[in-house]
């Protein structure tokens, strides 16, 4: 949309229902930038903000299809399900770039030459041969198959179940994240899937609430919902992250002395912030919208607010993945 800011000028400005997906892209650019600040030398890879991009628009994806569970059994809900189409196509779509690059991106680091040196045969033996890049090369078409689906859903108006969806979208997340270092432990993969979902359900679903949402009674419905599962979701994601930070840490000492402890460090701040923000929400803004005193943009400005502080800590983590 453009506005006149002086006599003359045209200014451009992002739709008001799609700023908190801008602020969730700086937010995360902002914490890899400083886990780069904190870590640097030992990480973390550039790659890191296409990840926490890539992180993101699952979330999204996840948190539309959880918009649907939310409403379930509402007469008339806030948002119909052929409204979740076209937005899911996008993110999906989005979200099946970025993960492309990042399999472009593995690719390179494993063969040890720059992406625009790799070959048609170095493409081919990492996505046959290497592990990671069969799992990278399965959610790039994971996420493309979304993408397709969501849009002939949107050009038909269909009232498809979402189970099939929110499943593949699960799976896309947690595909890479299983593989990691915690998958040398007993159980280590399951408390990295319950972490990376409760961190998805805990943005995805206020990201989709932003997009969608139209008018005070909409948000009077379904956030005091959304607010009782980010709950649940905050102690998911702070017993599994303390419990892989120790296994990975190995020490107190580590958390000042190793880039990864101080990463880890920023990160513990940033979620006590969010807890303290999450509570001020349960005070205020969730009893006022609840109550239909919150007016719509009140309630976006809100949930911009929450959001670019979520992406943070998502950039951190994000980070993590790739610094030493």
């Amino acid at each position: 949309m453009t506005g006149d800011a002086t006599p003359g000028a045209r200014v451009w400005r992002l739709p008001p229902h799609t700023r908190t997906g801008a602020f969730a892209a700086v937010g995360g650019a902002a914490g890899v930038a400083t886990a780069w600040a904190l870590a640097h030398p030992a990480g973390p890879d550039v790659a890191a903000t296409i990840r926490v991009l890539s992180d993101l628009l699952g979330a999204t994806v996840l948190g539309l299809c959880l918009l649907v569970l939310l409403q379930r059994g509402d007469r008339r809900p806030a948002v119909p399900l052929p409204r979740l189409w076209r937005p899911m196509a996008v993110a999906s779509a989005a979200w099946a770039v970025a993960e492309a690059a990042l399999l472009v991106a593995a690719a390179a680091e494993t063969a040890e030459v720059s992406a625009g040196a790799l070959t048609p045969v170095t493409v081919g033996h990492f996505i046959s041969e290497i592990s990671v890049g069969r799992i990278g090369v399965a959610t790039v078409l994971a996420t493309a198959a979304l993408s397709v689906a969501a849009t002939i859903a949107f050009r038909r108006e269909a009232h498809w179940p979402l189970t099939p969806v929110a499943a593949v979208a699960v799976l896309a997340l947690v595909a890479r994240s299983v593989t990691g270092h915690m998958s040398a432990y007993t159980l280590g993969p399951v408390l990295v899937a319950a972490h990376v979902l409760a961190a998805a359900l805990w943005i995805g679903p206020l990201i989709a609430m932003a997009l969608l949402l139209r008018g005070r009674g909409a948000w009077a419905q379904l956030l005091p919902r959304y607010s009782d599962l980010a709950w649940k979701c905050v102690v998911v994601v702070a017993i599994t992250g303390a419990i892989d930070a120790a296994i990975a840490l190995g020490g107190l000492d580590a958390v000042v002395t190793t880039g990864y402890g101080r990463i880890v460090l920023a990160k513990t701040v940033g979620l006590l912030a969010l807890l303290a923000l999450g509570w001020w929400w349960r005070r205020r803004w969730v009893p006022a919208a609840a109550a239909h005193r919150a007016t719509e943009a009140v309630s976006l400005r809100n949930a911009s607010i929450d959001v670019l502080a979520l992406a943070v800590v998502f950039g951190l983590a994000a980070a993590l993945a790739t610094t030493a």
